[in-house]
């Protein structure tokens, strides 16, 4: 475990300096928005076709390991979800916080598991980590949307949401990568070199910009109900998913890929659906700040207990 912690000891150290960055006066605040959009609509996408393009699956049972991960993910938004009357009724969460709870449990953060694969894992690891964001990105956003819409009090464009659902870059990178391991021919040489440094500089970039949209004074304030998808996600998400994986004959490297997944803090990009459709996103800004901070010693212990189980 402490050689699994000292191995991802870089990618949180990236995440640091880039929330100290972001409260310095050295980078200009408007340049840190410019940051995430190059990274969402370009960097990332690279990566993530890049990375599918070259990896080498056949060692691994991607069908079988796709299918626990879908499975455990619809799983998981139907316990959240079904614990919503007994979260309000307690007290523990009011009704207003509850869809920011749910998006915070049930989201996974892909490009901190891509950074801690890529550290950890060889290569096919960090391949099915890109294949696990295209498989599970439009379920996560579609339920997401709705539990949103169904604990506020404004109505959201379902035409507008879908289509940005199809045209996520993300999504649009892993089917590229994909369609050209079909093609009969490769990429051109020097094309393939530029992309490459591409996805070399996407990484440290995004965990820098996933530092800088972090709000620890977000904790201030936000009462018991930040614990709630801090279990859930931290350590409920991760368990299911590991005994989910073993029922489906998943087991050795394969299973410790998935878990990683599942153990990654949640991802800031729900913030904008919180306050665009009337959710807490100041709730969402400090558990997202929170798991983060958590998930640096939570990580290493779901992974050694994959390593474990797995054999």
């Amino acid at each position: 475990m402490l050689a699994i912690f000292e191995s991802i000891l870089p990618v949180f150290l990236l995440i640091v300096a880039g929330n100290l960055l972001r409260r310095s006066t050295v980078i200009d605040p408007a340049a840190w928005p410019g940051l995430e959009q190059l990274g969402y609509w370009f960097l990332y996408p690279v990566l993530l076709f890049s990375t599918i393009y070259k990896a080498d699956f056949s060692g691994l049972s991607i069908d079988t390991m796709m299918a626990a991960l879908l499975f455990t993910v619809v799983s998981m938004c139907a316990l959240t979800f079904a614990l919503a009357p007994l979260l309000i009724g307690s007290g523990l969460v009011r009704k207003g916080q509850y869809s920011s709870v749910f998006q915070t449990s049930i989201r996974w953060n892909g490009f901190i598991a891509l950074a801690v694969a890529q550290k950890i894992f060889p290569p096919e690891g960090m391949a099915t980590v890109a294949l696990a964001m295209a498989v599970i990105i439009v379920p996560i956003n579609l339920a997401s949307v709705y539990v949103v819409m169904r604990f506020a009090e404004r109505d959201a464009d379902w035409r507008s949401i879908g289509r940005n659902i199809l045209i996520n870059p993300l999504i649009l990178g892993c089917v590229a990568g994909i369609v050209m391991r079909l093609m009969p021919f490769g990429l051109y040489g020097p094309v393939d070199e530029a992309l490459d440094l591409v996805g070399r500089a996407a990484l440290g970039m995004g965990l820098v910009a996933i530092g800088s949209g972090l709000r620890p004074e977000e904790l201030f304030g936000a009462g018991p109900a930040v614990m709630v998808p801090m279990a859930i996600k931290l350590v409920l998400f991760p368990l299911v998913a590991i005994g989910v994986a073993f029922a489906f004959g998943v087991t050795g490297p394969d299973l410790v890929y998935l878990t990683l997944c599942a153990a990654v803090p949640t991802a800031m990009n729900g913030y904008l659906l919180a306050r665009q459709l009337g959710g807490d996103a100041p709730l969402y800004a400090a558990v997202t700040t929170l798991q983060t901070a958590v998930s640096f010693f939570t990580i290493p212990a779901m992974l050694a207990l994959a390593q474990f189980v797995g054999g």
